[in-house]
């Protein structure tokens, strides 16, 4: 899976690191960032839970 954050979409709320702090970060700039583009596949419900969750659509993952 690679995993994505469309920054022109994000608020930097920070969901979705709170749910998969292992793959999302919000940087120093505010708004949220990957920072494990290949996360392992132990992380794919904490990322599918983090995309569920992010309130303005920011994030993605491709298979």
């Amino acid at each position: 899976m690679k995993v994505y954050v469309d920054r022109t979409r994000c608020s930097g709320i920070g969901m979705c690191e709170m749910l998969a702090d292992a793959v999302f970060a919000v940087g120093d700039d505010g708004l949220g960032e990957v920072i494990d583009e290949t996360p392992p596949e132990n992380l794919r419900s904490a990322v599918e839970e983090a995309i569920a969750s992010c309130p303005t659509g920011a994030l993605s993952v491709e298979n």
